[in-house]
Order: structure tokens, then sequence, then C-alpha cells
């Protein structure tokens, strides 16, 4: 093959990728062009598809819940991202010196990132117990009567939003950690020759030569973010009163509770554009921040 040319060349290359680009186009590129068309029938899982057109996305433009859901979801990112991103960075910074039982410390953060999320949310919500809960216990050691938490519309989406950050610090640290120690100490050295304090080195030479680290972790958990769904379904299932639905939880319902796999279809497809648009909107926006010198 290696002295074939022209289309000959291209047959054998096709050949060899064929089992790859099979796999690719039946259980990838197939599914989801499926649906994309999906989006356009009435589809119960037990009668045969109806053809109803942009039907599904008139009723998704008027429909309340999906856009209750979309707030809850940009409440959760909003009150996640940059708690998660402070804590995880924080944590490297500490947990990069070289300090005494460094490395178990390090594995104790990182133990909730491989735990399984039905673990994870199951004790949490223990935890959140308002009557037999740890949490609520310990605030009344300090005389502070603790919310209803899961059961409380004002705090459900909080207590979620605490046990992400919990489970996902570790993740983060890790990448940060990866980050701070590819920084040349030549740097650090040469600051401390100068003069500089501690808080003037982290500002202007750890933060710009971390930037391109802590932008690729902005993108996944924001990514991560939208797609919200296993602590929510586990600890409330969108409850209470509706307080924690969010876009994913929404599909999974309209799917497999309503039967409507079209309507679950379109939201999936609004989620995905929406997605896109904001991560393309960061990839602009990356290069007045993002120093890859």
């Amino acid at each position: 093959m290696a002295g074939e040319k022209g289309l000959r060349k291209f047959l054998w290359v096709a050949l060899f990728l064929l089992p790859s680009l099979a796999g690719l186009l039946l259980f990838v590129l197939g599914p989801i062009l499926a649906s994309l068309g999906l989006t356009l029938f009435e589809w119960d899982l037990l009668r045969p598809p109806q053809f109803v057109g942009l039907a599904n996305y008139q009723r998704l433009l008027a429909d309340q819940n999906f856009w209750a859901a979309l707030l809850h979801t940009l409440y959760f990112i909003a009150g996640y991202l940059p708690p998660v991103m402070a804590l995880s960075l924080g944590l490297a910074v500490v947990l990069n010196q070289k300090l005494v039982g460094v490395k178990l410390v390090r594995t104790a953060v990182f133990v909730p990132v491989v735990s399984a999320w039905v673990a994870v949310a199951l004790l949490w919500r223990w935890i959140f117990n308002p009557k037999f809960g740890l949490l609520n216990h310990l605030l009344g050691l300090i005389g502070i009567a603790g919310p209803g938490w899961l059961f409380d519309p004002a705090w459900a989406m909080p207590a979620i939003i605490i046990t992400s950050i919990w489970k996902d610090t570790g993740f983060l640290m890790v990448m940060f950690l990866a980050g701070l120690q590819g920084i040349p100490q030549a740097y650090y050295e040469a600051a401390e020759i100068d003069g500089a304090s501690q808080w003037q080195i982290f500002l202007h030479i750890t933060l710009p030569l971390l930037s391109p680290t802590a932008f690729f972790a902005l993108i996944i958990s924001l990514i991560n973010s939208f797609q919200v769904f296993d602590q929510v379904w586990i600890m409330t299932q969108g409850g209470p009163a509706g307080a924690t639905s969010v876009i994913v939880e929404q599909i999974v319902k309209h799917a497999f509770s309503y039967g409507r796999m079209g309507y679950a279809a379109t939201i999936s497809w609004v989620l995905f554009l929406l997605v896109f648009v904001v991560t393309v909107v960061q990839m602009r926006l990356q290069r007045r921040w993002v120093t890859y010198d």
C-alpha cells in the first residue's frame, strides 16, 4: 500500500478506516441525526411517529415548565461555578506546597470524584434531612434552627449546589495542580529576587500562566452544569413544587414518564444549541484573558 497512489490508495485507507467509521455512523452520527428528525414528529413509543412539523418548537416556546427549568439551570450554574472554581484553585495552591501529609489530603479530596453519584446523592440526602440529618444537628448545637433543605423550595437548589461542589472540587483541583506544577520555578525565583510579595507573585505570575488550565476547567464545568441531572433526580426529582426542575430532568420526564419522545428530542436540541452558543462565546472571550506564552 505504501507505493499506491490516487484512487487505489484512497480505497485502501477507507478499507482500514471502515470499522471505526461504521461505528461512528451507526452509533454516533446516526442517532444524532435521527433525534434531529424526531423533533418534527410526535411519538409515544406505542404508535408510529406522526409528523407535526414545527409544532414541538412552538409548544416549547409556550411551555412555562421549560422556561422555569432553564431559569433553575442558570441558577444552579451561577451558584455552582464561581465557588467550585475558586475552591479548587485555592486547594490546588495550598496542596502544591511541600506539606506533611499533603498526598493523603489530595487523595481525600479526590475520593468524592470517583464515587458514584447515586451513593453521593443518597449520603447528602441524609445529611440534609431536616429532622435526623447531620447538618441541622450541627447547626442546632450552635443555636441555629436549620432549614428544611430538600423539602423547602427556597433551600432545595442550594443544597444540590453544595452537594455538587463537594463532589466536583477534587476533579478541578487535579487540573489546577497539573497546571501549577507545569509553571517553571525560574519565574518565581526571579520575582522573589526582585522583592515581589506572595500576593504579587500569585496575581502577576501564577494566574496568567494558569489561565489556559482555568479556561479548560471553566469550559468543562460549564458544559457539565448545563447537563446537571443525576443529583437532582436522586435527591429531589425536580421538587419540591418544581423548585429544582432542570432542563435534562425535563427531557427525561417527557421522554420516559410522559412518552413524548419528539418533544424531549426538541428540548435536547435546544439545550445543545444553548451549550454550543455559550461555548463559542467563551472561545471568543478567552483571547482577552487567556495567556499561552
